[in-house]
């Protein structure tokens, strides 16, 4: 999970100020956590403290109410009936990572992932999404290659990704959408060579920079087996005690 983080706070200032540079600065004094991580860390905790997903996603949108959410989740969480919404929006697959990281089989994974997304984003394409994410996850850490990755996503989910890179990126924009967005980061990484380079090849892509970086690292975290070192110091400097807290505890459980 935490290469969904390090997507997320390397991708945070170029989300509203695109860069199509690839030799962007990785770390501004402008870099922090956004609504990505707060929900990625809730995930976590849910799975790790067999929590209920609906009612602690609330509570953390509710602990950092100024984290970035999108309109119609701002209104789930000023609201105390926790109804799913029907979204299919790309905060399921944002937030999904930690079910890839912690189950045994791809059958649980899949299951879970569609737990973790229903409880706001119950759309087919939300749920889609989440497992879309969470299956890439599972199949990159059991060391699976980047070919059998993009075959078993795009025979099992539809999302094409024969695309490029370089094909996407003259016309893309922001997409908020499962279906505009995840297809996106998961080509980005696998045009990756290493995890910085997936990161960079995601941001520079353009459109919610910072939610396709998210997906696109916890990928890269998983089948390149981790997070480089001078990296991780400083995402840690940009979160606060209590996500890193859940962070620490996910990564020594399940040994990332």
């Amino acid at each position: 999970m935490l290469g969904a983080v390090t997507g997320d706070i390397i991708g945070s200032v170029y989300e509203f100020n695109n860069t199509h540079r690839y030799d962007f600065e990785l770390f501004t004094p402008h870099s922090t956590f956004t609504d990505d991580t707060v929900l990625t860390v809730a995930v976590a905790d849910c799975i790790l403290h067999g929590k209920d997903y609906a009612r602690t996603i609330w509570e953390y949108g509710n602990r950092y109410p100024d984290a970035g959410y999108g309109t119609r989740f701002q209104n789930w969480l000023g609201s105390k009936d926790l109804t799913p919404y029907n979204s299919f929006g790309n905060g399921s697959a944002m937030r999904v990572s930690p079910v890839g990281f912690a189950f045994d089989t791809l059958e649980a994974t899949l299951a879970e992932a569609r737990r973790s997304a229903e409880v706001t984003h119950n759309h087919p394409e939300g749920i889609k999404g989440a497992q879309a994410v969470a299956a890439a996850i599972f199949l990159a850490r059991r060391g699976e290659s980047k070919p059998r990755i993009k075959d078993y996503i795009t025979s099992t989910f539809g999302y094409n990704l024969k695309r490029t890179l370089d094909e996407i990126r003259p016309n893309y924009t922001f997409d908020e959408t499962c279906q505009g967005s995840v297809p996106e980061a998961i080509i980005a990484f696998l045009e990756s060579t290493d995890f910085e380079d997936a990161i960079r090849k995601a941001v520079a892509l353009g459109g919610d920079s910072d939610t396709i970086a998210c997906i696109t690292g916890s990928i890269g975290q998983a089948f390149y087996v981790g997070v480089p070192s001078h990296i991780v110091t400083e995402v840690r400097k940009r979160l606060d005690p209590p996500l890193l807290a859940i962070i620490d505890e996910f990564t020594e459980k399940y040994r990332l």
